[in-house]
């Protein structure tokens, strides 16, 4: 992924609300198959990590981002975005 797909995804979740948060069980074979639906449905999702999460937000995204075979789009604080294309439908043109 280019460093301007990124910035555009990036301005794409912006706006978007966090749909699952991570918390003090961090990652869980669920929560990684409840991204991977939600990825295949909206292509970039915006996760948040609780506080009572002790786990490093960074490392939670690439573990995610390897399980669901997506890309980590951007950390920043305690908020996660990934980026996967859909398989079935298209709905972000990447520039």
């Amino acid at each position: 992924m280019t460093s301007k797909q990124r910035a555009y995804l990036s301005k794409l979740a912006q706006t978007t609300e966090p749909i699952f948060q991570v918390g003090k069980n961090s990652i869980t074979p669920e929560l990684i198959n409840a991204i991977s639906e939600a990825l295949e449905a909206r292509e970039l999702i915006k996760l948040s990590v609780l506080k009572n999460c002790f786990d490093d937000p960074s490392e939670i995204a690439n573990t995610i981002a390897e399980r669901t075979r997506s890309t980590v789009v951007r950390v920043i604080g305690k908020k996660i975005v990934l980026y996967r294309e859909s398989k079935t439908k298209k709905k972000i043109e990447l520039p």
